[in-house]
């Protein structure tokens, strides 16, 4: 510093000395180091050079002090497109997308032409006004028409990120397939975009053709790919992705391993992510978190608590994210009093509780059927229910048979959101589980005058990476007569040991022969039929189910474990459940 501030006053050099430390200032996000220098060119000659000026505003925009960088920019006595586009692009980085888009007017008013850079930033800025908004992305993609950008490749990569990120991913397609060059950047913004909106199925069909192309995937691809397998509960693909990983020599950095432990523990092995996380160079909250909900969903809520526990020995500062993993282990295990000790805590850490968190105590206090406790948790809430807090409390209703309770909750639900979902079908059941069918009529009614459509339940078996779907008295599988076959030889011999069919679980009015028929083919147990068929005895089975999974279903595999001597998986939508030796890792209570 002493060398710059001599070399300040002798002019000898100085500028570019000053110009290429305040550039690797702002490339290393110095930004002190960076006010050091800004105050010796205070006293130099070229405080007013506008490159210098345009460096300094970058510095302070790209590292984040905005104050600062906008007072520069009010300050300056002359811009030109470099200058609006360092303070574009320092709030397009800073979650401030609407301040960004708010100077290209001001941009334009005066004659100036955005460049590549500019349009890029806005873009960016475009994609997270609103998930789903693209009509400003809309208006830059015609701006990059208009001005000819469309063909360059980096402008091109930013209009197709912005497609995909507003899930506008038909148009987003679309760009990419006319790209003339396609680079790992277009290629990574298209397969995470279909990860984002939940098409891992696209997103891992795109990878194989990126591989294909001989294009080399970037920590960025492995992520988003390894994202698209978790959601999808695709292990085998998942596994194949990592073992192309360790043969390219990858290195397990930080984002990318958090990744991957959370694709295991979503895709039923909890057992590799727990080896993944302990491989791990550098562990962050993120990773504690991802084990904390891979334990939680896994059964094993007092382990997550032990982690928890061991986490806070060594200083990881707990986030939102770690409270809301350890409040739903505790609502999967039943543990009421730990439970209120950590929603206790969550304060102690700094961290407001947000409407999660008071949804999971709701869930752990209906499902454990203190319901009482659940509404006056309810009315002490300092913030007001939401219709999620409220369906919580309808769910419980329905798990503990509360007619009175819940529809008191499913009113409250309709006058805050009358289209959330699954609130007409859970009503829907408490009737029918108590036999009132007038009133489960009704609700029916409410549906179709509403356009509300109960979801499907479906199950499905990924088998030498194809995925086979199935219904409740699915015959369109070209299998179907010896799944049905073997299910019902199954059905049989777990009857022997003990299996009893609940037709409670079949929610239609009709006699008790019928409901059995009903409870004989639902699509887990076809599922299952299925796997046990083209499977080698002893190997895992697993299963994904898209709602959760019946009661009279769950019983049934508990005993189908142990005759066939297997392990089987199902993941639903509130948890893993392992069968084995006519056991389950939830201990009946889900």
């Amino acid at each position: 510093m002493e060398l710059i501030r001599q070399q300040c006053k002798n002019n000898a050099g100085a500028r570019e000395i000053c110009h290429t430390l305040l550039k690797r200032c702002t490339h290393l996000n110095k930004l002190n180091e960076g006010k050091i220098i800004h105050a010796l060119l205070l006293n130099s000659r070229f405080r007013d050079d506008l490159v210098m000026q345009n460096t300094l505003l970058n510095l302070y925009a790209k590292c984040g002090d905005l104050v600062y960088a906008r007072k520069l920019f009010d300050e300056m006595s002359s811009r030109d497109v470099v200058t609006w586009t360092a303070l574009i692009t320092g709030y397009s980085q800073h979650d401030r997308p609407q301040d960004a888009l708010l100077l290209l007017p001001e941009m334009l008013r005066i004659g100036l032409k955005p460049n590549q850079f500019t349009l890029a930033s806005l873009l960016k800025a475009a994609s997270g006004v609103g998930s789903t908004d693209v009509l400003q992305g809309r208006q830059l993609h015609g701006l990059c028409l208009r001005y000819g950008y469309d063909s360059n490749v980096y402008v091109s990569c930013a209009i197709l990120d912005m497609y995909a990120r507003c899930h506008h991913l038909e148009e987003a397609q679309l760009i990419f397939d006319v790209m003339v060059s396609k680079n790992e950047v277009s290629w990574n913004a298209l397969i995470a975009g279909y990860a984002r909106k939940g098409q891992g199925d696209k997103a891992f069909c795109l990878f194989s053709n990126m591989l294909r192309e001989n294009v080399k995937p970037t920590h960025f691809t492995y992520s988003s790919v390894l994202c698209a397998c978790a959601s999808m509960g695709s292990l085998e693909q998942g596994k194949w992705v990592h073992a192309l990983m360790i043969k390219w020599g990858e290195k397990l950095v930080a984002f990318v391993g958090n990744t991957l432990l959370d694709m295991y523990a979503k895709s039923g092995s909890i057992e590799d992510a727990k080896k993944v996380f302990d491989r791990l160079a550098k562990r962050d909250v993120v990773s504690w978190n991802s084990m904390l909900t891979g334990y939680s969903q896994h059964g094993l809520g007092k382990v997550a608590l032990q982690r928890f526990e061991e986490m806070l020995r060594i200083r990881i500062a707990p986030n939102d994210i770690t409270f809301l993993c350890v409040l739903t282990a505790c609502s999967h295990a039943g543990l009421l009093d730990e439970g209120r000790h950590y929603f206790d805590m969550i304060k102690k850490y700094n961290v407001e509780p947000h409407i999660s968190h008071y949804v999971t105590m709701v869930d752990l206090l209906g499902r454990a059927g203190h319901l009482d406790r659940a509404i006056q948790f309810i009315s002490e809430m300092p913030i007001k229910p939401t219709a999620a807090v409220w369906g919580a409390l309808l769910g419980a209703c329905r798990m503990h048979k509360n007619m009175e309770l819940g529809g008191y909750a499913a009113e409250r639900i309709f006058e805050l959101d009358s289209h959330y979902p699954g609130t007409h079908v859970l009503l829907y059941n408490i009737y029918a589980l108590a036999g009132r069918w007038n009133d489960a009529a009704k609700v029916r009614k409410m549906m179709k005058e509403s356009g509300v459509k109960k979801e499907p339940a479906c199950s499905w078996v990924e088998m030498e990476n194809e995925v086979h779907v199935f219904v409740a008295d699915d015959d369109a599988h070209p299998q179907r007569r010896e799944i049905h076959n073997m299910w019902e030889q199954i059905s049989d011999k777990i009857k022997e040991i003990g299996y009893v069919p609940d037709s409670s679980h079949v929610l239609l009015c009709m006699d008790q022969q019928e409901r059995e028929a009903k409870l004989q083919y639902h699509s887990e147990k076809l599922a299952l039929a299925f796997a046990l068929l083209n499977t080698p005895p002893g190997s895992t089975i697993r299963i994904k189910k898209n709602i959760r999974i019946c009661g009279d279903c769950h019983s049934a595999f508990k005993f189908v474990s142990k005759l066939v001597e297997r392990e089987i998986i199902v993941r639903d939508t509130n948890r893993f459940h392992h069968f084995c030796d006519s056991a389950c890792s939830c201990e009946d209570y889900w």
